[in-house]
């Protein structure tokens, strides 16, 4: 039965605003980045009256935004890899094995979700500033310590995401295996992994997205060497001027590698995120 013409319109309302709620921002922050510095400090204007490409090129000159684009593709590769790798193996482990303790483990993943990440900064900070004077090994201000720290906001969630996701592949698979002649590492890695790759994938593009626009711990855990983009962006603002139409064109490079691996993952994410989310 076809829904009433009324119920259509308001439906179209609701969507094209919701839309317009999305997509104006963008749209600003694209229209700002080809304006002149003048034209920005100026009144807002929805259309440019003068067009310039030259922020897209002032920009990697004002500040040293490609070592941040190297440092935060550093951190955030390394994090999601080290997250990956070591959420299958806990989450294969959880799903295919009874323990003591398997469920205390799954509430405390689940439990570090439900804190306010800022909590867990002095607690950090104090770690690693005894940890260098204990031993020598330099964690606070490297990329090191980052991607460290960005584990312990990924890897929980990957584990918690992953296990749900094993949980749903028939354990058949895995016996079936397992009769073949491989063991339980082969199985999980010619079985259970391209069965279960959807999920993969989404605990990778979650891993990723948080260590790649994450502010506040690389604010405080970062120097001038290893700061990421996420808040080498702040050095558009200097004492005598903001480079507003600088920082929206940065904002705008910064943010293709999201949108991109987003748009060619976005079926893989979904099924994984919800699929994941069935069973834990």
């Amino acid at each position: 039965m076809r829904d009433p013409a009324w119920v259509r319109w308001g439906r179209r309302t609701v969507l094209t605003l919701l839309t317009l709620f999305t997509v104006v921002p963008v749209y600003v922050m694209l229209v700002s980045s080809v304006k002149p510095l003048k034209d920005v400090q100026s009144a807002f204007t929805w259309l440019p009256t003068h067009i310039t490409l030259s922020p897209f090129v002032e920009m990697w000159q004002t500040v040293p935004l490609a070592q941040y684009f190297v440092n935060s593709a550093i951190v955030a590769v390394c994090s999601t890899v080290l997250s990956v790798a070591f959420a299958i193996l806990a989450a294969y482990a959880v799903s295919r094995y009874r323990f003591v303790g398997r469920g205390g483990f799954l509430t405390a993943a689940l439990s570090t979700q439900m804190f306010p990440g800022i909590l867990f900064l002095l607690p950090l900070f104090l770690i690693y500033v005894n940890i260098d004077r204990a031993t020598g090994l330099n964690l606070y201000g490297s990329r090191t310590g980052l991607v460290i720290t960005y584990l312990t906001f990924s890897l929980p969630f990957a584990i918690w995401l992953l296990a749900g996701y094993f949980d749903t592949i028939p354990r058949d698979l895995d016996e079936a295996a397992l009769v073949d002649g491989s063991g339980p590492l082969g199985a999980l890695i010619r079985v259970i992994l391209p069965a279960a790759m959807p999920g993969v994938i989404a605990v990778a593009v979650y891993s990723f997205m948080t260590a790649w626009g994450e502010v506040l711990f690389a604010s405080v855990l970062t120097t001038d060497q290893t700061r990421t983009l996420a808040v080498g962006l702040r050095a558009y603002a200097s004492q005598a001027n903001v480079y507003w139409n600088q920082v929206m064109a940065a904002s705008l490079v910064v943010s293709i590698p999201v949108v991109v691996g987003f748009l060619l993952l976005q079926r893989a994410l979904v099924q994984g995120l919800t699929a994941g989310a069935v069973k834990t």
